[in-house]
């Protein structure tokens, strides 16, 4: 696969923004990923795949933890071990911060995803009631780091 990521740009939103709902998720708004990349305690990355961006993800630096705020790849790009690829970069991006942990909330309904985060070794913490559209509840996972 010939993917290559590095650090959304704001060039990198003007070429997804007229397909964010249509190509990936529909909450991704081009105002909401403007302001992530506006925000000092936010980091953005993005998978491109021959010159088109296939993905992209992020996270939030607190005063104690880093926080997971989004791993989307394009629709059609799916199962394609895309989300494996961002997800291993925001791991290390974490560990880059010297921050204890990783977390993230996930959607009880999204097997897949739990699957992915399991894998890396995340662990289910607790859940969020009615966390998506006041509907699904959301499964909070962490991951731990052996801080020196």
């Amino acid at each position: 696969m010939n993917l290559e990521i590095y650090n959304m740009t704001i060039s990198d939103l003007f070429l997804i923004s007229d397909k964010l709902s249509e190509n990936f998720d529909s909450f991704w708004t081009e105002g909401i990923l403007k302001s992530e990349l506006e925000n000092p305690n936010s980091r953005y990355i993005v998978a491109k795949q021959d010159n088109e961006i296939v993905g992209f993800a992020g996270i939030w630096i607190s005063v104690d933890d880093v926080h997971i705020t989004n791993i989307v790849t394009r629709k059609d790009k799916r199962n394609q071990g895309i989300g494996s690829l961002l997800l291993e970069k925001l791991i290390n991006l974490a560990k880059e911060t010297k921050l204890a942990s990783l977390t993230l909330e996930v959607n009880e309904n999204n097997s897949s995803a739990i699957h992915l985060y399991e894998k890396f070794g995340f662990s289910k913490l607790g859940i969020r009631k009615k966390y998506y559209n006041n509907k699904d509840n959301a499964i909070i996972m962490t991951m731990n780091f052996n801080i020196d």
